[in-house]
């Protein structure tokens, strides 16, 4: 018999850790793909590059910055589709991320800077690019809400 238990669970209800007991492997990682999928996230989406003389093309970079997890505001954002501007983008539905860095430096997700405080990367140590002596790179992203299946 399949039996779950919480052990911890933090104050705002975003993180959740429990132990799964009884469960074959094929329950268990059905439920872990699930959650991967169904759970709203915000997501890098978009990337507009004002500047990008590192080694890496916008496409890397931009596809580098999409699997960045972020941290969620769920009651500060809604689903696009959801949105009252219909998914057009609005505050409401996208937050903005901006990049600046110069080289010789080692890009991480900690310097993409956004103008919501609740939206920043989980892990901060993150390496993005590795900068030369010269380059430089200067970017805006928009991370919108929604599911593993949408992102």
């Amino acid at each position: 018999m399949m039996a779950v238990e919480v052990f911890e669970s933090d104050a705002k209800g975003n993180r959740l850790s429990f132990v799964l007991k009884g469960a074959n492997p094929a329950t268990a990682n059905s439920l872990r793909r699930s959650v991967l999928q169904d759970v709203p996230t915000m997501a890098i989406e978009d990337v507009e590059f004002r500047k990008n003389s590192s080694i890496l093309y916008d496409e890397i970079i931009a596809h580098r910055l999409g699997l960045v997890p972020l941290t969620t505001d769920l009651q500060g954002y809604s689903i696009p589709e959801k949105c009252k501007c219909k998914g057009q983008g609005c505050a409401s539905c996208q937050a903005k991320l901006t990049l600046k860095a110069e080289g010789p430096a080692t890009v991480y997700s900690s310097d993409l800077k956004s103008k919501d405080p609740e939206i920043k990367p989980v892990f901060p140590g993150m390496p993005i690019v590795k900068l030369l002596k010269g380059q430089k790179l200067e970017l805006e992203a928009t991370a919108v809400l929604g599911t593993g299946k949408q992102h």
